[in-house]
């Protein structure tokens, strides 16, 4: 991987002290706040206990099977659940788990998967890279400064790929968009100076540099076909889990039991696009682009009972460290958040405050966006 990287710049990339896709020390830290930051939240919500290891039996952490989802899930069950003994489901390290990459995918059409994203951008596949020329121009300069890389990220042509697991590009954008989250990951894990970009970018070139990543993403995980087919095993488990919990009974394909008052998946940003594409959520947080999901975001489901009436409703919320909160690794705490933001839910949330969805309206909502098929599973 950064034998590649180093092709398209003109200096060798950082030495990040750990395998390529491991969580860094920094990153792990970074994943040990937010998980402090949860445990207060969470028990000013009446949901957990400031202290002591009861509320162990209430929690459920689900982890993808790669080194960073696991080491991930295991610091925020010790921040969470400080001294008390968290066990963290996977399907097993090294395995493939379809929640996370769904076997729904295989039951996609490759032509319309394909037709679904090249329908965006009309049958000129420039388009796409003329769209963003001011943004690869930079990162063309950040990349080579007074130098020259081996390879340019304007040589290979655009174009797209569909098979029975969705839908690749190649090109530009698909470059750029590798490319400049890795600078985002530099920033996050503390680097400034002459460390980042070679000192050859800042915090404003950063987030005009990550455009080039959410395009990349509403493109081939957000587009809604796409989304639909790789994500509709993860939406169906929240679904149910949801379900499980507001009817206080076993339901078939949940995570967790009845009981259980918090269930953290650890995932990754493909996974939050795809549920964010298929139920049409937006949100826009400080320091970031639109719909941007940067390392430590969480989308946020939470069930809320009425207590004038006792019917249930749904709420979601995105959260995420602003990119300062994650370069200085910043305590946080409910006086000093990371950036929250209310996310709407098309077709099923009214005005009041937080967005909420009844469920009855919610459940329908999802149900429609992964399609009988799916949600039946």
């Amino acid at each position: 991987m950064v034998e590649r990287l180093n092709e398209y710049s003109a200096s060798p990339w950082p030495d990040w002290g750990v395998a390529p896709g491991e969580l860094t020390a920094h990153g792990r830290t970074l994943m040990t706040i937010m998980g402090g930051f949860y445990r207060d939240y969470f028990a000013s919500k009446g949901l957990l206990g400031t202290s002591g290891c009861a509320a162990a039996s209430h929690l459920y952490f689900w982890a993808d099977t790669d080194h960073r989802t696991l080491a991930t899930a295991q610091a925020l069950a010790e921040s969470i659940l400080p001294g008390c003994k968290a066990e963290i489901h996977s399907a097993g390290e090294g395995r493939h788990d379809p929640l996370f990459d769904g076997a729904g995918a295989a039951k996609g059409d490759p032509a319309l998967a394909r037709a679904a994203v090249a329908g965006r951008f009309g049958p000129q596949p420039d388009a796409v890279t003329d769209a963003h020329r001011p943004a690869l121009d930079l990162l063309a300069h950040v990349l080579n400064g007074s130098g020259k890389a081996a390879h340019s990220i304007f040589e290979e042509p655009m174009s797209l790929a569909a098979g029975r697991s969705g839908v690749s590009m190649t090109g530009p954008l698909s470059l750029a968009s590798t490319l400049s989250e890795d600078f985002l990951l530099e920033y996050a894990n503390g680097m400034s100076g002459a460390r980042l970009g070679w000192g050859r970018l800042d915090k404003s070139s950063l987030i005009e540099l990550m455009t080039l990543h959410t395009a990349y993403a509403d493109l081939v995980r957000r587009t809604p076909y796409l989304a639909r087919t790789r994500g509709s095993n993860l939406l169906s488990c929240i679904l149910r889990s949801i379900e499980q919990a507001q009817g206080g009974k076993p339901v078939a394909g949940a995570a967790g039991s009845p009981g259980t008052a918090l269930l953290v998946i650890s995932g990754h940003d493909t996974n939050l696009s795809n549920l964010s594409g298929m139920l049409g959520l937006s949100w826009l947080l400080p320091s970031y682009q639109a719909d941007d999901t940067p390392p430590g975001g969480a989308l946020i489901f939470t069930l809320w009972r009425a207590r004038g009436t006792g019917r249930y409703s749904v709420r979601l919320q995105f959260v995420a460290q602003t990119l300062d909160q994650m370069q200085a690794a910043t305590a946080l705490s409910p006086g000093n958040p990371p950036a929250i933001a209310n996310v709407f839910v098309p077709g099923c949330s009214t005005a009041a405050e937080g967005y909420p969805c009844p469920w009855e309206s919610f459940r329908a909502t999802v149900v429609g966006a992964m399609g009988a098929e799916s949600a039946g599973r």
